[in-house]
């Protein structure tokens, strides 16, 4: 049985709290947050769960495994190290840390310390992701062409990170998850609405040596809630649209074909629109199957699907992107970044 610790009970706190409870290999044996009336909320819930204000009074604790952190992005580092130190297997709230050193500085300790470090990133753990990942594997939509996503809402404006940062790991996970190759560079743009200096609407692309590319398109402000993923192969497309309640995705045997002509200044195009096949997905919540990857994880000693080095290469992509954003929209090139 492993004993955690949850910090932070805020908005997604009670998430991880329910699922971590309700995993058969794991105990929550205390939740930590600075506020009382948060902590009064849970114990009415989970009266079992010790509550304390503070990670030091249960720190060095011999029967504490691990600690789950789900606070802001600025505390992750310290909060992670102080655990990890201490013999803790961490895992972290997405995104891993504000800055790529620190992330790198996360992993090498842990690794020195022989301790699983693990980063939150849910989207992985869907049905949907997990059969886009299926049908890339089985090379069903062909050689992967681009990524574009659109992740845009109205509110839950930030005022620590920008709309980058909060919306774009989910989606920055399941690129580096559905493909392997490494980016060059990014170019990012973005503006601030709320005259604190914070995007809350930008837009990021990121380059490939090949003809691949991706880009994300990230608000805070819009009138519609958006949350679609359109994937590009050869010879399918594949969307995903997470608002979709039952037919989240769609695999569209669509695509062109580039005939060959005398003319070289003429362009002919062989444009292809067959079937739409929507594939039955696994409904288990996505939480439930992360719980149980990083108790996997920890017991077994296998490597999670959301390992730190995928969250990693994150970090590293939000950070040129801010680099980007504050220079006009300068490209950045990724090589010194990715040689960490």
């Amino acid at each position: 049985m492993i004993n955690i610790a949850i910090i932070g009970y805020g908005y997604w706190g009670p998430n991880l709290l329910r699922n971590f409870n309700a995993n058969s290999n794991c105990n929550v044996k205390y939740l930590v947050d600075g506020r009382e009336d948060r902590l009064k909320i849970a114990k009415n819930q989970y009266p079992n769960i010790e509550t304390v204000t503070n990670i030091e009074s249960i720190i060095e604790d011999s029967n504490l495994h691990a600690v789950v952190i789900a606070t802001p992005v600025f505390t992750h580092f310290e909060l992670a190290k102080l655990a990890i130190e201490h013999g803790k297997h961490v895992l972290i709230e997405k995104p891993m840390t504000s800055n790529s050193k620190e992330a790198q500085l996360l992993i090498e300790i842990a690794e020195k310390k022989g301790l699983l470090l693990m980063v939150d990133h849910t989207f992985l753990y869907t049905g949907a992701v997990q059969k886009i990942k299926q049908f890339i594997n089985k090379n069903e939509i062909g050689n992967l062409q681009y990524f574009d996503s659109t992740r845009i809402n109205l509110g839950l404006v930030q005022s620590d990170v920008n709309v980058l940062w909060d919306l774009a790991p989910h989606d920055l996970s399941i690129l580096f998850y559905l493909h392997n190759e490494k980016p060059i560079s990014v170019q990012a743009t973005g503006v601030s609405h709320t005259r604190n200096g914070i995007e809350n609407i930008a837009y990021l692309t990121i380059n490939y040596q090949s003809n691949f590319i991706a880009h994300f398109n990230c608000s805070w402000s819009s009138p519609v809630k958006l949350r679609n993923i359109l994937i590009g192969g050869d010879q399918k497309m594949i969307l995903f649209n997470d608002i979709e309640p039952a037919e989240k995705i769609k695999i569209y045997d669509t695509g062109f074909q580039i005939k060959n002509d005398e003319d070289k200044h003429r362009l002919l195009i062989d444009y292809r629109v067959g079937d739409i096949f929507v594939p039955k997905i696994d409904q288990k919540e996505a939480l439930q199957s992360m719980a149980e990857d990083f108790a996997q994880g920890i017991l077994n000693k296998v490597t999670p699907i959301s390992n730190a080095h995928k969250a990693l290469e994150v970090v590293k992509v939000l950070e040129a992107a801010q680099i980007s954003i504050k220079n006009n929209g300068k490209e950045v090139k990724l090589d010194s970044l990715w040689s960490l």
